[in-house]
């Protein structure tokens, strides 16, 4: 089965340590007519006060536009949060009603959500299910895990996190212990970022790719161990921002492929690494700004839309794709910006097309694709629970609130899932899984709201209520209030392999003012405090701290504050 079939029954049970029990409901051996739907129920993982759940449904009768289902607890299991579905209760009575985006269910479909619960004493498993009135059929399944899983062509494993270890980088570590208080984070994994040919073999005397790869091996030992790179140099890079400018200029898509791409990949190649689960997480930034930097767009840059013309991006995409999907054990994720980058319609479509198109380019194929990653080195955050995409004020929806501004997701979970399921629909292949990155968006501290803002407005209701503290969604460079949030875990939610600090808590974004440098970095306004905005932010206050250095360089202001406001807090 695909993972969009399984992963609420592997989620967490796949994190060491992880514990669970299962219902699972299948057809067997009984025709689909006589049975109108299934049901799966697992709890993934439990504590003393807690649980989270998954629920899948397979609808075997006539396709359904919209769907409802229902159970009832035998104890006093209270849910606090959902996804992927409209959870209500009403004491022990739960309903779970699909969302805008997934309630179509076709005959033989199957639609899947989950969400976290409290409760004391003895968590006792449901026994009724109820599909839009009918009840479903419910089997002892007795595992979490998926007993049959659809192989790999590749022979990679589905989710290459599930039960691993992932590399910590010692330069990395290194720094976060030497900070005040830093020892509580240090041995966080981090990505290790390629974002110049230098990098291959090391910058001014530090660690290269086979330093980084030997490192690892170290620390496998007799466990899977995962490395985390970001492959980061495209010709052109980073086309709508200054700071993070790259060496190679637009039309040196050779020199990316033979002095680049072909390095790393030999060293990947190498057999000495075989044993390591190799995430390459690929270029940052560069795909999503051909949707919307270019062209007619109040947000369009020269930049852009000489990189759209001369398909570049495309093509340097797909290479990567094509030569390092190649090698048995490494394992591709394509960047696929935020929520808040393309969480519009006119972004969120367009988007999936073009990442389908890079996925075929220059030799590759959607096997090459093993899934996608959000929110890299972005603020977004994860869960937004104080408001909902569905709520309205006043008679207002809140999609009319400045800040959400007509999106349709509200925080990075719920826009990397259906993100998901659109990127399945155009022709990636379903067992696809996303990555989020968490490095810096806990928003937690002091500013934290604990409820729902004043519904004096739907401005006030969600600005009130909101976790992510910056002044605009737009808003991208050394944020300031931002915190340090999940931190690293494997499967924690449907169709999601990994939380993951890809962006190294404590690495700038951009200097504050400009700085020479042979870095091929330039100075971005929106690095700077005093700075009041572009139309990319809706003509805002950047939000960013002062005295940054260098992108990539050492921030320890910024180290302090992620730590200080870290949610869950250290």
């Amino acid at each position: 089965m695909s993972r969009s079939r399984t992963a609420v029954l592997a989620a967490l049970a796949l994190v060491a340590g992880a514990s669970g029990t299962a219902l699972a409901a299948t057809p067997a051996e009984v025709g689909i007519a006589a049975i109108p739907c299934t049901v799966a129920y697992t709890v993934q993982n439990q504590w003393d006060t807690g649980f989270t759940a998954a629920v899948t449904v397979t609808n075997n009768s006539a396709a359904k536009s919209s769907w409802s289902v229902k159970w009832a607890y035998a104890g006093n299991q209270q849910i606090t949060n959902g996804w992927n579905a409209k959870i209500t209760q009403s004491g022990t009575a739960v309903t779970a009603a699909n969302e805008s985006y997934n309630g179509t269910l076709a005959t033989g479909g199957s639609v899947s959500f989950g969400f976290q619960a409290s409760y004391s004493g003895t968590n006792a498993l449901p026994t009724t299910f109820t599909l839009d009135g009918v009840t479903c059929n419910v089997e002892d399944g007795g595992g979490t895990t998926d007993p049959d899983p659809d192989p790999d062509p590749s022979g990679k494993v589905d989710n290459p996190y599930a039960d691993a270890k992932v590399y910590v980088n010692p330069e990395w570590s290194a720094k976060a212990a030497a900070e005040t208080g830093g020892s509580r984070i240090s041995n966080q994994p981090t990505g290790v970022w390629l974002d110049r040919i230098a990098a291959i073999n090391g910058v001014n005397g530090g660690m290269g790719l086979r330093d980084h790869l030997d490192a690892a091996l170290a620390q496998k030992g007799t466990s899977e161990e995962v490395v985390q790179l970001v492959i980061y140099d495209l010709p052109g890079r980073d086309c709508a921002a200054l700071a993070s400018n790259g060496e190679l200029g637009p039309t040196e898509i050779d020199r990316y492929k033979t002095e680049f791409i072909d390095p790393i990949a030999a060293i990947l190649a190498d057999s000495k690494y075989a044993s390591l689960r190799i995430v390459t997480t690929i270029e940052i930034d560069s795909l999503p700004n051909l949707v919307t930097n270019t062209g007619s767009k109040a947000t369009a840059t020269p930049a852009c839309d000489t990189m759209l013309a001369n398909g570049n991006y495309v093509k340097g995409v797909g290479y990567a794709l094509n030569k390092l999907g190649a090698i048995p054990n490494v394992y591709n994720y394509i960047d696929a910006g935020h929520h808040g980058w393309l969480g519009w319609d006119d972004n969120f479509a367009p988007s999936a097309q073009l990442f389908y198109q890079a996925a075929n380019a220059e030799g590759a194929t959607v096997d090459d694709v093993h899934g996608f990653i959000t929110n890299t080195a972005n603020y977004s955050a994860l869960k937004e629970n104080n408001f909902t995409i569905n709520d309205t004020v006043n008679g207002t929806s809140v999609r009319q609130s400045k800040w959400v501004d007509w999106n349709r997701y509200v925080d990075e979970l719920s826009y990397a899932q259906a993100f998901r399921n659109q990127l399945v629909s155009v022709g990636f292949n379903s067992g696809i899984g996303m990555l989020i990155d968490t490095s810096r968006n806990g928003w937690g501290g002091t500013a934290r709201p604990t409820g729902p803002g004043a519904t004096t407005s739907v401005d006030t209701y969600v600005d009130g209520g909101r976790y992510d503290r910056r002044i605009h969604v737009g808003n991208w460079c050394n944020q300031s209030g931002a915190g340090l949030g999940e931190r690293p875990q494997a499967a924690p939610a449907t169709g999601i392999d990994a939380y993951v600090w890809m962006k190294p808590p404590g690495e700038s974004d951009g200097s504050s003012s400009a700085i020479a440098n042979d870095e091929g970095k330039g100075f971005d306004r929106m690095c700077d405090p005093t700075y009041t905005g572009n139309a990319r932010n809706g003509n805002n206050l950047s939000g960013a701290l002062p005295n940054a250095p260098l992108s990539g360089h050492w921030f320890s202001a910024q180290f302090q504050q992620l730590m200080q406001n870290a949610y869950p807090p250290l």
